[in-house]
């Protein structure tokens, strides 16, 4: 439910926020996904905004209480979700809060979700819409096993059975993926269309259905995530935005206001950590 680098490591504790974290002892079954369990040790509670990234999360509630999921439509408790790369402005809460964590890269997601990924139109999607009864099946043997290990790695094996059977990107679309990754979301649509051999109305297309964005927006949300990351860091926003290569500081204003839903000084806020 917030930041974290994965390794091996046995469950610990974050004394300063309270936090129980757990990560796999070893490496996933899958490329693209990464994992980790949450527990609220000391019942502080749980209010985060859901900011768009490059990965899709999935979240598996393991608590008796439901997350609020709140947004424009209004607010719905689900006790597990999955969260789009851009899924507008939304707050999670929650009470009590004990969970396994995933975040997704594109292709993961792609074959792992078994949905369009434009069908993902809301902020936080009901988990059972996406992977049906077999979603809930996964929550219930997941919230009977008392070890952090033995639930990953029951998270981790039902990952490798829907990948066993999963469709995979286009691998022009990948490709695509990958080179904007790599640019760090400094590359023109051209040069994308050039880099896969692809007209633009083409590429536009098919990595739209196959990546739930456009490639423009996808360069965008890229560049975005780097820049918050830097202001989350610490850095000053003129700097940020030279380095991430924005034309200039009220260019990364605008862009930070339309992936984050706040101005830069509200996104490095105390108690604004995004989802």
């Amino acid at each position: 439910m917030h930041s974290y680098a994965m390794g091996p490591a046995a469950p610990d504790h974050d004394a300063g926020t309270g936090w129980e974290v757990a990560r796999p002892l070893g490496p996933l079954s899958l490329g693209g996904v990464r994992m980790a369990g949450f527990r609220d040790r000391v019942a502080a509670g749980m209010d985060k905004r859901v900011f768009a990234q490059p990965s899709v999360v999935v979240v598996i509630g393991l608590g008796d209480e439901p997350f609020l999921i709140e947004d424009e439509r209004g607010a719905q408790p689900l006790s597990g979700f999955v969260s789009p790369l851009s899924p507008g402005r939304a707050r999670v809460r929650g009470e009590r809060v004990e969970c396994v964590e995933m975040r997704l890269t594109p292709p993961a997601a792609y074959a792992l979700l078994g949905v369009a990924p434009g069908e993902l139109d809301r902020p936080a999607i009901s988990l059972e819409d996406v992977w049906g009864r077999s979603g809930q099946l996964l929550r219930e043997q997941v919230s009977q096993c008392a070890a952090w290990q033995q639930r990953l790695v029951l998270v981790d094996e039902f990952l490798g059975r829907r990948a066993a059977v999963a469709p995979s990107l286009t691998p022009e679309v990948a490709a695509v993926w990958d080179h904007i990754v790599a640019s760090r979301g400094r590359v023109r649509v051209d040069e994308l269309a050039a880099f896969c051999g692809w007209s633009r109305k083409r590429l536009w297309s098919r990595f739209r259905a196959q990546i739930g964005l456009t490639p423009k927006r996808a360069a965008m949300l890229v560049r975005f995530d780097r820049a918050a990351r830097a202001l989350r860091a610490g850095q000053n926003a003129a700097d940020v935005a030279l380095a991430c290569g924005y034309v200039d500081q009220p260019h990364l204003h605008r862009d930070v206001l339309a992936f984050a839903g706040c101005t830069p000084s509200a996104l490095v806020a105390p108690g604004s950590a995004p989802l």
